[in-house]
């Protein structure tokens, strides 16, 4: 084969290939942003509307549920049947958890303590788009936890005085409890003002875009568990991964 017969096969080769790229869906060298999730969330007015009436004012304003339901580790294959949904008002974050589950857990007896290892429902976001996200962890009678940074590593929790501002309710009550094995259903609310974000200075989130993932765990019940909303691409059970949450469009 002559080098001028070679070449010309080697080029030919070449334009086949980029061709293919320009009809190969660019999702597919990229799974994970094929499968980011958008919300869009409405907005609606909480005069006079106490929290345990949450559920209710949104049954009234027709917002439907989402399924936290993505099993992303093997090891943890159980799902329980997880539901939220979410709305906003003039200077607070709405959102209504419903859970059926084969145990249930409330140990922790104070916020900022370890109610991952509860029965527990997780929001977390990036309200100001700079880099520093919160976790607002809740386990099943309410009992909180509120983290902000820009890692895993080193978050600080909400003071006191910032975590007493979450409305909460409890379809099970609000005192601690060790595990109750056998089928339970409850659900929870909570109202949490914009100061519940205490590094920033948030007045509203009209029009804005949050990026944000909904996860549903339970470390220490007897089928531990590792749920989210969005998907999480990574070995091990995770949720402190910004690069996974999905996509919150504030009306």
């Amino acid at each position: 084969m002559s080098k001028r017969t070679l070449a010309y096969l080697v080029l030919k080769s070449a334009v086949l290939f980029l061709s293919l790229l320009c009809f190969y869906p660019l999702s597919a060298t990229n799974p994970q942003k094929k499968e980011m999730k958008e919300l869009n969330v409405k907005k609606v007015s909480l005069a006079n509307v106490a929290v345990e009436n949450v559920p209710a004012l949104l049954d009234k304003e027709k917002v439907d549920f989402q399924s936290i339901n993505t099993v992303n580790w093997k090891a943890f294959p159980y799902q329980p049947e997880v539901q939220f949904r979410i709305a906003h008002t003039d200077d607070a974050i709405l959102v209504h958890y419903k859970v059926k589950e084969a145990s249930v857990r409330a140990v922790a007896t104070g916020d900022n303590g370890a109610v991952w290892e509860d029965a527990c429902v997780e929001f977390f976001s990036v309200p100001a788009g700079d880099g520093i996200y919160y976790n607002v962890e809740c386990n099943c009678v309410g009992t909180l936890l509120i983290g902000a940074g820009g890692g895993r590593s080193n978050r600080e929790h909400a003071p006191q005085e910032v975590m007493d501002k979450v409305q909460r309710w409890s379809s099970l009550g609000r005192e601690s409890f060790e595990e109750r094995v056998g089928a339970c259903n409850w659900e929870l609310a909570l109202v949490i003002p914009y100061s519940a974000f205490f590094k920033h200075q948030i007045t509203s989130l009209d029009g804005k875009t949050v990026r944000a993932n909904f996860y549903k765990c339970g470390d220490k019940l007897q089928t531990p568990h590792f749920l989210s909303w969005n998907p999480i691409n990574l070995e091990k059970p995770n949720f402190h991964c910004p690069e996974f949450f999905g996509t919150l469009n504030f009306k």
